[in-house]
C-alpha cells in the first residue's frame, strides 16, 4: 500500500517514538490571554512566548462558503426530511441512555458567542448566524457566559443539538447551574449532544490528567443531578492523550482536538486520512472507546507550515478531505472567522471560519 508523505509520517511516529508531530493550542474563551503552541519534533518540546489574546478588530479576508454534502446514509435510515440535511437518526437523543447512548450525527462545527471586538454577540445576531447553519446537526460552544446557552438553543432548528462546555473548573458548580438555568428555561436536555468538562486543559499546563478526570467525574454527577444523562467527556488534544493514556478513563467517549494544519508533512488534500489515523489511534489507545474528533480544520489565511498551507482553496481541499472520510467523527472548527482572538505565531488563528 503506497501512503502520503504525512500518513506515512504519522504511522512511524506512533510506532516509533510514539510522539505525535504537532499540535496547537486555540483560544476558545475571552479572558484567555495566551495561545500555546505545542510542537513535536523528535521528542523535543518548543513552547513559544505568550501572546495577547484581544488585538484591535482587523477586517475579515474573503472566504468561500463550505457546507458539508448531504449525509445520504442518514437520510436512507431515517426517511425523514430532517434526515436528508444530514440530521441525526431518530435515536440520537442523549438524554435517555447514557455514556455514549445516540452519538450518531451528520455533521458537526464549532459556534463563538463573542463579536469581533470580544464583546457578546446578542441573540439576535446569534440566531441569524444559527440559521446559516441548517447543514450542520451539532453545535458545539465552550461556555455558558455572554447567555449563550439560553441563545443558541432558542436559536436551533428541530434537528441540531447543542454540544455544551465547561471552560473553567474554578467555576465547575456554578457554571453547570447556569448551564442547567439555560437549557430549563428554553428547551430540555433532550437537545444537550454531549457536555465537555475543560477544553485543552492538560496540553496547556494549567490542569494534570488525574485532576481532568476527576473534574469529568464531579461534572458528570451534577448533571446525573440535574436530570441529564448523556455523554460527559474532557476534551483535550491527541498530544495530550497520546502522552496521558490515563485521560480515556474519564470521558464516555474520547473527545480530542487534532488539526492536520499544524503536522509540517500534511498537504491540505491529505487531512482527511491524518485526522482518520489519529481517530483509529485514539480508540486503540483507549480500550476500544468511541472517538470524535472535536476540533478538526484548516485555515484561510496564516503562514505557511511546510507542507501545510492556508489558503481559501486548500481550506476548502482540507475540509472536503475531513468530510468524505470522517464526517460524522469530526468537529469542524469554525462557522465563522474570529477577530477577537489574537493572531498567534502561526498568523492563522483569526481565520477558521468556513462560512465567511
Amino acid at each position: 500500500m503506497k501512503f502520503t508523505p504525512c500518513v506515512l509520517s504519522l504511522l512511524l511516529s506512533s510506532t516509533a517514538s510514539a510522539k505525535p508531530l504537532a499540535h496547537e493550542h486555540h483560544m476558545h474563551k475571552r479572558d484567555v490571554v495566551t495561545v500555546v503552541h505545542t510542537v513535536y519534533a523528535n521528542g523535543d518540546l518548543y513552547t513559544p512566548p505568550a501572546e495577547t489574546a484581544d488585538p484591535a478588530p482587523q477586517t475579515a479576508g474573503i472566504n468561500a462558503p463550505y457546507a458539508p454534502a448531504p449525509d445520504t446514509t442518514a437520510a436512507a435510515a431515517a426517511g425523514t426530511s430532517s434526515a436528508a440535511a444530514g440530521a441525526p437518526s431518530s435515536d440520537s437523543s442523549s438524554s435517555s441512555g447514557s455514556g455514549t447512548s445516540g452519538l450518531s450525527f451528520g455533521a458537526a462545527i464549532v459556534y463563538s458567542p463573542y463579536s469581533s471586538s470580544g464583546g457578546c454577540k446578542d441573540a439576535n445576531t446569534i440566531a441569524s448566524e444559527i440559521a446559516q447553519l441548517s447543514a450542520y446537526d451539532v453545535i458545539r460552544i465552550y461556555g455558558v457566559d455572554c447567555n449563550q446557552v439560553p441563545n443558541i438553543l432558542s436559536a436551533l432548528a428541530s434537528h441540531q443539538k447543542l454540544f455544551a462546555g465547561i471552560f473553567n473548573m474554578g467555576s465547575l458548580s456554578s457554571d453547570l447551574a447556569t448551564l442547567k438555568a439555560g437549557v430549563e428555561s428554553t428547551s430540555s436536555w433532550d437537545k444537550i449532544f454531549t457536555v465537555s468538562i475543560g477544553n485543552e486543559l492538560v496540553n496547556s499546563g494549567q490542569q494534570s490528567a488525574s485532576s481532568m478526570v476527576s473534574y469529568t467525574n464531579q461534572g458528570r454527577s451534577i448533571l446525573r443531578g440535574y436530570g441529564y444523562n448523556g455523554p460527559v467527556v474532557t476534551v483535550d488534544t491527541f498530544v495530550a492523550y497520546y502522552n496521558n493514556p490515563s485521560l480515556c478513563s474519564g470521558s464516555d467517549y474520547i473527545a480530542a482536538n487534532a488539526h492536520p494544519y499544524f503536522d509540517s508533512t500534511c498537504s491540505a488534500s491529505d487531512a482527511g486520512s491524518w485526522v482518520q489515523n489519529h481517530i483509529s489511534t485514539l480508540s486503540s489507545l483507549c480500550s476500544g472507546k468511541s472517538v470524535i474528533i472535536t476540533e478538526t480544520g484548516w485555515p484561510s489565511q496564516g503562514n505557511a507550515n511546510g507542507a501545510a498551507v492556508p489558503s481559501v482553496s486548500n481550506q476548502q481541499a482540507a475540509l472536503s478531505s475531513i468530510n468524505s472520510l470522517v464526517k460524522g467523527q469530526s468537529i469542524i472548527l469554525s462557522a465563522f472567522n474570529e477577530l477577537w482572538k489574537s493572531p498567534g505565531s502561526c498568523g492563522c488563528e483569526q481565520y477558521w471560519g468556513v462560512l465567511d
